[in-house]
């Protein structure tokens, strides 16, 4: 077996398995070791039925008080009981395990770790796993992963899939030079993979991952260096001759730019017409008015003859930036074609968009990774502009900006990443920042509660859409989970529903749907066809709903501060007054204390800057940040001194030598290489 070979050279992974893993991005025995847990369970101390005061995962002990009944039905067959003490008792159900009726004995004392659920006055426990006092105090001193999964695919298939691949794989080379290694004190890989998945104790795991995270940095940056031309190097194509179409356009607006867009759209246009190409990044906090900057570029570059191109990540964003640049251009007598290329386009419109892109070479083209594929040919094409960068792969930056000869690149981000660390990431691209927002924007008011105030949320969720408006709640999974206490979109959806009783229109968004689906509901959303999104994540870059005025972050303190800010960011894009309402139901010091900085700041810079404070080494439960660079297991904020010492080593590698031609480099210059075959991306 290599780690090349497919998933199913694993005993016991069959087609159906083999399909399901899939869905989770698993297609070979190397791919299983590399899908890391997204979250660890330490076991609790066990407590007694009486002691249980709300629903969740609880371990539970108690003495066998009714003889195990074995039940048939038409379905199943499911096994019951009851255990506890005198001063209460939990109701005990296990379905198609009737070998439960005889492994447990009447009168004997057991641990039950499972999910309890309110059943009346008492609790009830579905599957619980079952141990000896002695086997839970062993469990109690380990880490249980808990991985990302699909419907189908338990998290024990999982785990198992990985033991018997580690088992069986030979060991693998270390590629990192020792050098390195020792000089940051780091773990061998080998040690890293068995440990992330299987950890002795907190200290282990944490050495695995720092290990881990410091491998996926240094392997980015690495490739970035190797990919990236010499800033200064290429001369400037695109001469600009005329740029009387932006002070016209800034005498028309019905506003005025803040003074950062105004350094911003200085800063742009000194690159556009100095004798180099731009590799600009524009940071911009969420509503800070980035848009509105990239179309005065665009149109800067249509006036001068040269076609423009800008790629957002989803095709609803992609729809509503060409809504509005057609706008802007018929408002005010722009004498330009804006063209919008999609996936989703019938095939006779893309026949049309390829041929108004031959037709026009000063035409501004809106799309998503469809101006990417090989039947997209633009002409004079002078300037490429990503929106939402870390959503896209590196190779497809390149591959859209190699559809120009050397165009100018100019990289939109809303997440705020702290100025030090985005000149590591984003190597040799001058930054701009735009740290303000519009005046005639109103700020987020927000608020930290527990679970509590739910039923007052939905009222005031009510009311706001009752005067028109919409509103989002966030849910961080899924579906629900054996493993872990969260609240899950599809189960949460059906509850507002019942809530609300038809009254108001609620819809669900979340990753595992199909992209045609997703895009629907976006747009259902976005055109007031559903009034309550309940959603995961998804919606960070989702859609712009200047109608939408509450958002409501279940499980808030699962989330880190910046992706917290990104997902608030949601609401409060119109003239209204938004609200962000934070659920915590922690409710620990810790999670008071971090979420009280959002709610005393809309400031996201502030915030990036507060949540690199405030991580610790072992502070990596929970659900990861995502909005910014999407790598497996690193965490920018988090992780943000490993990344400078990444960045370091790399300097030190590329000064040292440039090609990786010493004997010791050789096993890092064919994963580079081999990188760059399949298509490295974030």
């Amino acid at each position: 077996m290599e780690l090349r070979s497919p998933i199913t050279a694993i005993k016991g992974i069959g087609s159906r398995t083999e399909q399901r893993m899939q869905k989770i991005g698993v297609y070979t025995v190397g791919d299983i070791l590399l899908h890391y847990p997204r979250e660890y369970v330490q076991y609790k101390p066990p407590q007694k039925p009486s002691e249980i005061r709300q629903e969740g995962h609880h371990a539970v002990i108690g003495r066998v008080m009714s003889v195990p009944v074995l039940k048939r039905t038409n379905r199943m067959e499911l096994v019951q009981t009851k255990a506890g003490d005198l001063s209460g008792t939990i109701e005990l159900v296990w379905f198609r395990m009737p070998y439960m009726k005889s492994k447990l004995k009447l009168g004997e004392i057991y641990i039950f770790y499972g999910k309890a659920k309110k059943k009346g006055r008492s609790y009830c426990m579905e599957q619980p796993q079952v141990y000896t006092f002695e086997q839970y105090q062993e469990k109690m001193q380990t880490l249980q992963p808990v991985y990302g999964k699909t419907e189908g695919l338990s998290n024990q298939t999982i785990l198992k899939t990985i033991r018997q691949a580690l088992d069986a794989l030979p060991l693998s080379y270390d590629y990192l030079p020792e050098f390195i290694r020792k000089k940051e004190r780091l773990c061998e890989y080998n040690f890293a993979v068995s440990q992330i998945h299987f950890p002795d104790d907190m200290q282990q795991l944490i050495l695995a991952r720092r290990r881990l995270v410091f491998d996926e940095f240094f392997l980015f940056l690495l490739n970035i260096q190797f990919r990236k031309e010499k800033k200064g190097s290429v001369r400037n194509a695109y001469p600009i001759q005329t740029e009387t179409v932006i002070p016209y356009l800034l005498s028309h607006l019905p506003y005025d730019l803040t003074r950062a867009q105004k350094k911003c759209l200085d800063e742009v246009i000194a690159d556009l017409k100095s004798g180099y190409v731009m590799q600009r990044l524009v940071q911009g906090d969420v509503g800070s008015g980035k848009t509105i900057v990239a179309f005065l570029c665009m149109a800067l570059m249509g006036e001068n003859g040269y076609q423009s191109a800008l790629m957002a990540p989803t095709e609803v964003l992609a729809r509503q930036h060409y809504e509005t640049f057609v706008n802007m251009c018929q408002t005010y007598e722009l004498n330009r074609v804006v063209i919008l290329l999609t996936g989703s386009l019938t095939a006779k419109e893309k026949r049309t968009a390829y041929e108004r892109m031959q037709m026009y070479p000063d035409a501004m083209i809106i799309g998503t990774q469809a101006l990417i594929q090989e039947k997209a040919v633009f002409q004079n094409l002078g300037l490429v502009i990503t929106d939402e960068q870390h959503r896209f792969g590196v190779r497809q930056r390149e591959t859209l900006a190699e559809k120009g000869a050397s165009p100018h690149i100019l990289v939109m981000s809303a997440t705020p990443i702290p100025r030090t660390l985005a000149i590591i990431i984003y190597g040799d691209m001058d930054i701009s920042v735009i740290d303000e927002v519009p005046a005639r924007r109103l700020p987020n008011k927000n608020c930290v509660v527990g679970i509590s105030y739910r039923n007052t949320a939905y009222e005031f969720i009510r009311k706001e859409i009752e005067q028109g408006h919409q509103a989002y709640v966030i849910c961080p999974l899924v579906e629900e989970s054996e493993e872990l206490d969260a609240e899950n979109v599809t189960d949460y959806a059906k509850k507002l529903q019942a809530y609300y009783r038809g009254e108001v229109t609620v819809g669900c968004l979340h990753g595992k749907m199909k992209p045609a689906e997703k895009n629907r509901t976006m747009e259902a959303f976005a055109g007031g066809e559903i009034e309550l999104l309940v959603s995961t994540t998804v919606v960070e870059v989702g859609v712009n709903v200047p109608n939408a005025t509450v958002m409501m972050i279940e499980n808030a303190e699962r989330y880190g501060l910046a992706q917290l800010h990104q997902l608030r960011g949601r609401v409060g894009r119109g003239e209204a007054q938004s609200y962000c309402i934070m659920v915590d139901n922690a409710q620990s010091r810790e999670s008071k204390k971090r979420l009280d900085i959002l709610n005393h700041s809309n400031d996201g810079f502030f915030i990036a800057g507060e949540d690199l404070k405030l991580r610790g080494p072992g502070d990596f439960f929970g659900i990861r940040q995502s909005g910014d660079l999407a790598f497996a297991i690193a965490d920018i904020y988090q992780d943000a001194e490993i990344l400078k010492l990444a960045a370091e080593d790399v300097k030190w590698l590329l000064d040292a030598d440039p090609a990786l031609e010493k004997k010791e480099h050789k096993a890092l210059l064919a994963i580079v290489k081999q990188d760059r075959e399949e298509g490295f991306s974030l």
